[in-house]
Order: structure tokens, then sequence, then C-alpha cells
């Protein structure tokens, strides 16, 4: 697998794109506004997105996505995979016919350009040689991190998530896990803030690191544009034992 980052920020400004992974060509996890970085050949590839969850940063780009692949060519439908919650979030908020138009109907209900599946805790989709399983994770909304595993082995993004019981478990029975994305997003000083907030801070993130029984590369992610070098010294001061960098806009993974 190929997983381009197209963004990884907490927020916009200075370059920064918020929280979108295109894997291979053909699937995107989550659809912020890094998403506008592509050129109209690679958007026209596109036709499964899975969501992490609700929020702007995480789903800003969706409905310009859906638009720029509504074409003549719908038996190739673009799928949008979340939980039951986000789905309704998103058909409610932003696919309402007042904020976007509701492609669910279009270009009819009966054959609809966008399509929407439930994905709960648990369940695992198939889309060709790749396996995206989805766990419950600890945010202010209901949220999903994934793992996506292939022949080659396996990649896992966290989703927006504090200190929570259930990721590392499923992260453990992937004895073949290559690579973690994982956020965090306020510096230490921030702790209380990013608890409430339903986020990582560098010391909560490092103790649940040492939950972890494999050594992947582990990329950071979702981190307020300006206080990405302090949260990075802070995670590696907190955790020297891990094999630690920070995601950028145009990285790519392989696994």
């Amino acid at each position: 697998m190929r997983i381009r980052v197209l963004g990884c920020s907490g927020g916009i400004g200075a370059g920064s794109r918020t929280s979108a992974l295109l894997v291979d060509d053909d699937v995107l996890i989550d659809a912020g506004t890094g998403i506008g970085d592509l050129q109209l050949e690679e958007i026209a590839s596109i036709r499964h997105v899975f969501l992490t969850h609700s929020h702007l940063d995480h789903v800003a780009g969706l409905p310009m996505l859906v638009d720029s692949v509504f074409d003549e060519q719908f038996d190739k439908p673009l799928t949008v995979y979340a939980r039951e919650e986000t789905l309704r979030a998103i058909r409610d908020h932003l696919f309402n016919d007042v904020i976007w138009p509701n492609f669910a109907k279009l270009p009819t209900a009966e054959q609809p350009m966008l399509r929407y599946h439930v994905c709960s805790p648990g369940d695992t989709i198939t889309i060709d040689h790749r396996n995206f399983y989805a766990v419950d994770v600890m945010h202010t909304v209901p949220t999903l991190g994934y793992t996506v595993q292939n022949s080659g082995g396996a990649f896992a993004i966290s989703g927006d998530t504090k200190t929570n019981e259930t990721l590392w478990p499923v992260l453990n029975a992937c004895d073949d896990l290559r690579v973690l994305v994982i956020e965090v997003s306020f510096p230490d000083e921030m702790a209380e803030l990013a608890n409430s907030a339903g986020h990582y801070c560098p010391s909560t993130l490092a103790k649940d690191l040492q939950r972890l029984d494999h050594e992947p590369e582990i990329w950071l992610t979702g981190m307020k544009p300006g206080e990405e070098d302090r949260i990075l010294e802070q995670v590696l001061d907190a955790a020297p034992d891990k094999n630690i960098k920070m995601l950028s806009r145009g990285t790519v993974l392989k696994v």
C-alpha cells in the first residue's frame, strides 16, 4: 500500500491542511482540506472515503469532493464509510439541500452518486486487497480509528482520541503493524484543554505508547498550527525509546 498524506494539521494557515490520507489511488481516510491539493485526475479515481468522525477538519472537503466526481459514471458511486452517528451528522448538516445538495438523491434516489455504508467498531470492510478494520476510540463525538491490512503488513490511524482502553489491544493484535499514525493536538502546558477536548498531549500519549507491544514507525498528526515543534520535542523527550516522527503534507508511507 501507498499512503500519501494530503493533510495532517489540526488547522489551516501557512501551508497547513487538515486531515486526509490517500490510500493507493482510490481510498481516502478522512476528507479534510488536504484533498484540495489533488489534481483533477486524482480526484476522479477516488470512490471510497472512510471517515473517523464528523468534526469539520475531517469532513470539510467531502462536499466538494462529491461535486467533483459527479459525472455520468453513476455505476461507480462515491461510498462513505463511517459510524451511524457520523453519517447522520453529515446527512443532516452538510448534504441537506441547504449547505450543499443532497447527493444521496442525485441524479436519482434509486441510483445516487453518494452512498453511505455504516461501519461500526469491530467491522471489517474489504476493498480489493485491503482490509479496513474499525476500532472505537475516545473523543468528544463518536469516533473511529482504523487498521488497514494487506499482504505487506498493516498500518493504523488513531483518529482523534485521548487515553482509551480500546485502541491498544487492537494494535497489539496486529503482528505485522508497520506504521501507526496517531494524533497529539496540544502541548503539555495545555493538558487540561487537551483532555476536555478529547485529544492526546505529549505526556498522555507517551504513557499510552508504553502499552504498545510492537515497534512500528510512529507518525504524529493533528497538531495545532504553530505548536508543532514544541509538541514534537515534548513527545520525543517523553518517549525516547520509540521511533517517532512528525507527519507533514506530502509524506508518503509504504506498507
